[in-house]
């Protein structure tokens, strides 16, 4: 046996060798620190007592006394596992609807990118490029600011109908849960003189900001994608759907993003994925997701090594129940159109 077959088998036996004995050091490093610290390893503090507030909270599903099922709202006297399950909750709040309106704000943007004959085709490609370029975190504290110093009071909020945006964030009717544990039907309505608003569904400044912000970023690059596949397509197939007098709209809603779909929906994937994860700088602007939950859950614990476990499985759960969702979705679109 030479001495490169020797070296290539003992290789392998070298590297686990040293990744098992940093583990080790790092082991041994970790207990000893925590004894130090008078700290256990271990996830029992989550049943304890949080006592503090999450400015941002809905009623959850939650294992009652009785072991039923019941819907429970996180309140200061509430353990650290609500506490981390309703910031959990707000993260994923912001990824779905963010997920929707940057899905529907892209295909905007592509659509009018992808025809140079637009008035605004221009303004779309200046948007993709300006937004792709900027940090988002960047673009996270510009909106965060504008909206805090642009936004009117209270007395002078925009409405639209029963919904009022003011610098307090955007109330929209919607069920609550009341006191009884139902839920009702609410409509927001100034009280006191029009000074405070009640009822409704109430989404704070930053929810708004994060939202907005993360839907107009992850937009550019998902308007980039389809429009990049919509230019794609051969030129025949548009004066096809002329010729067979179809409207533009029709020949983009029956023709072109059909086709374009095939070739956008895997990386429209990982842009989906990215906006899960990019929830994460909404701790930047003040928002109780799950980083900042999880942030005061150790400053008072000192538990840092449970809770960034905890974090790294809920950006893993996101990632790969996302995956599964769309990449299934895709499959049975293909299999549906016999490819």
């Amino acid at each position: 046996m030479g001495k490169r077959e020797l070296l290539s088998l003992a290789m392998p036996f070298l590297i686990v060798t040293l990744v098992a004995l940093f583990l080790g050091f790092a082991a041994f490093n970790v207990i000893g620190n925590l004894q130090a610290r008078g700290l256990t390893a271990g996830f029992g503090f989550l049943k304890e007592a949080a006592g503090f507030e999450i400015a941002e909270t809905f009623p959850l599903p939650w294992l009652s006394a009785d072991g039923g099922l019941r819907l429970k709202s996180y309140a200061s006297e509430s353990s650290y596992l609500l506490a981390f399950a309703t910031g959990v909750a707000n993260s994923l709040k912001v990824g779905l609807v963010g997920m929707v309106l940057a899905t529907m704000l892209g295909v905007f943007v592509a659509l009018v990118a992808s025809s140079p004959r637009s008035p605004f085709h221009l303004v779309s490609k200046a948007y993709i490029h300006t937004s792709r370029n900027v940090p988002l975190l960047l673009q996270l504290m510009l909106w965060y600011v504008l909206l805090l110093a642009i936004l009117p009071g209270v007395e002078e909020s925009l409405r639209l109908g029963s919904v009022f945006l003011n610098n307090r964030g955007l109330f929209l009717p919607g069920p609550v849960l009341n006191s009884e544990g139902a839920f009702a039907f609410e409509i927001p309505e100034l009280v006191f003189g029009g000074r405070n608003l009640r009822g409704g569904i109430a989404l704070s400044p930053e929810f708004v900001a994060i939202t907005w912000g993360l839907s107009l970023y992850t937009a550019s690059f998902i308007a980039e994608l389809l429009r990049a596949a919509l230019v794609s397509l051969p030129q025949g197939q548009t004066e096809a759907a002329a010729a067979l007098g179809l409207s533009p709209f029709q020949s983009f809603r029956f023709i072109a993003l059909p086709q374009a779909l095939r070739v956008a929906v895997p990386p429209l994937v990982s842009q989906y994925l990215n906006l899960f994860k990019n929830t994460s700088l909404a701790v930047a602007i003040g928002y109780p997701e799950t980083v900042g939950v999880g942030g005061t859950i150790i400053n008072q614990t000192g538990q840092a090594l449970e809770v960034v476990a905890l974090w790294m499985l809920v950006y893993l759960s996101f990632s790969l129940v996302a995956s599964w969702v769309l990449n299934g979705w895709n499959a049975r679109r293909h299999t549906r159109e016999g490819r």
